[in-house]
């Protein structure tokens, strides 16, 4: 059974802050957390778009992770610019260890991430933490939306938006919100005391803001959800969802299996849900390695071969195929099959 403890309006969200600035509370420190590699061409938008924030009381922690272009410079322009960014210098060790070397800086009573090409609307920090002070959640997250030109990212700025939340206690966020697509660490505020037993899986690229949700759910009593879509999410064409399979990839399929182990352990029922959707990632993974041409697909082939022991093993979970939409039952299926030819049939399908 759903346990929503209330629907919070806007207007109240916006009227909670009010009061607690009228009432002369100190405004808790946001730690704000930029992670960035070879953002030149994105970062001092993204930083204008924090410092432009309604709510004043903000550290900004970036965290230039080994880029290779201009990032270190415009770095060092933002840092003499601003009194309250502070910037770290690492050698290309990913974007979770990034965060976690932020988290361990940060002194900000909640904690915020943020991608360097991605920016937020000016009150999204205000109403996160209105709401998050209203509903006495430990995390606040809003909706997002997607851009990918100015043109785009002004009109959003303009458009009218709602502010209804719910808030979820912690295993109904697993089934209502993780398990259904809401599994970024963006677009979010946490309380410092809900992260202290929590850091990012170092080593993994994709699937890692879900990991670290799902790990962080043990240690919390509720979240809330605001119908508000204060994040700005840039379609990077150069971003991770759009490049060519590398053996990188992989990391779908390892951090779905490790979020297997976290569910099960939270809430066995839950088996067959996480198990389908690990399916869907060894299938999303297959599919990345059919759409590269024929001599990268033989040099890969070792990869083709773990995406089918996985799918062998996965499709073993009691209701997880039957879980599937009609559309992956049939690719799986095939795959299950023939490996071989249904790699070399999707490349076809996609290619014509």
């Amino acid at each position: 059974m759903k346990r929503y403890l209330l629907g919070t309006t806007g207007a109240e969200i916006e009227n909670s802050l009010m009061e607690s600035q009228m009432m002369g509370r100190d405004l808790p420190l946001i730690s704000v957390i930029v992670p960035v590699y070879n953002g030149q061409d994105y970062l001092e938008k993204c930083i204008e778009s924090i410092e432009n924030q309604t709510y004043r009381n903000l550290e900004v922690i970036i965290v230039n992770d080994g880029s290779t272009d201009a990032t270190g410079a415009v770095c060092d322009r933002l840092q003499t610019g601003y009194a309250n960014i502070s910037v770290i210098t690492m050698e290309d060790e990913g974007v979770s260890a990034a965060r976690n070397r932020a988290m361990d800086r940060a002194v900000g009573e909640l904690v915020t991430f943020v991608d360097a090409d991605d920016r937020l609307r000016p009150d999204m920090l205000q109403v996160l933490y209105a709401c998050m002070d209203k509903t006495d959640s430990d995390v606040a997250g809003c909706s997002f939306f997607p851009w990918s030109s100015e043109a785009e990212w002004e009109r959003a700025l303009t458009a009218k938006t709602s502010g209804n939340s719910r808030t979820y206690h912690r295993e109904d966020y697993l089934r209502e919100a993780i398990l259904k697509g809401n599994s970024r660490c963006w677009s979010k505020l946490y309380r410092r005391s809900a992260l202290e037993k929590v850091h990012f899986r170092e080593g993994l690229t994709i699937g890692e803001d879900m990991l670290f949700l799902i790990e962080m759910l043990p240690h919390i009593k509720r979240i809330a959800e605001v119908d508000y879509p204060g994040y700005g999410y840039f379609q990077n064409p150069g971003g991770a969802i759009n490049r060519d399979f590398t053996p990188r990839y992989m990391d779908q399929i390892t951090c779905w299996k490790l979020a297997r182990e976290e569910v099960v352990r939270i809430n066995r029922e839950l088996d067959a849900k996480v198990s389908a959707l690990l399916i869907v990632g060894i299938m999303l993974t297959a599919g990345k390695l059919a759409f590269l041409p024929a001599k990268k697909r033989r040099e890969y082939r070792e990869y083709t071969a773990i995406c089918h022991k996985e799918l062998k093993e996965a499709v073993k979970v009691s209701g997880a195929y039957a879980g599937l939409s009609v559309g992956y039952r049939i690719k799986a299926g095939l795959f299950l099959c023939c490996p071989g030819c249904y790699v070399w049939l999707y490349h076809f399908h996609k290619k014509s």
